[in-house]
């Protein structure tokens, strides 16, 4: 069940990254994957177009709006803030009409399924809109 209040949200979330830093990548993935996808949906809140404007990690839980790419956002937030070095090469992208989270050389695909995590090559792609755990990085410091 989703936290109903910032302050829980904010406890959740730690203790989800807590559990994910320590855990093998695949599980953290997995547990990252699925509790973002506990969030309420709403058709559209942010857009690529302003990714300049889009919230920070605390912002994003206390707005409480989750589009796809607002919850695609918060996944890769919250591996970016694991700094585990086997998962450093996350990225938010725009794939067709979906908003993917990327990770171990696309091995893995988060925000696709909210029971499963794809464990598949990818292979080439061509995203519409892409952001690298680095930018992200940079923009939370």
């Amino acid at each position: 069940m989703w936290p109903k209040t910032f302050a829980e949200r904010l406890e959740s979330w730690a203790q989800l990254r807590q559990q994910a830093s320590t855990a093998d990548a695949e599980t953290a993935l997995a547990a990252i994957n699925a509790w973002w996808f506990q969030t309420p949906w709403r058709a559209y809140h942010l857009h690529w177009d302003d990714q300049l404007l889009w919230p920070d990690p605390w912002q994003l839980l206390s707005d409480d709006l989750y589009c796809p790419l607002a919850r695609g956002l918060g996944i890769l937030y919250t591996i970016t803030m694991l700094d585990r070095s086997d998962l450093q090469d996350a990225v938010l992208a725009e794939v067709d009409s979906d908003n993917l989270v990327l990770v171990a050389k696309k091995k893995y695909i988060l925000n696709w399924d909210p029971e499963q995590m794809l464990n598949i090559t990818l292979g080439h792609f061509n995203p519409h809109h892409s952001i690298t755990q680095e930018q992200i990085q940079q923009q939370i410091g």
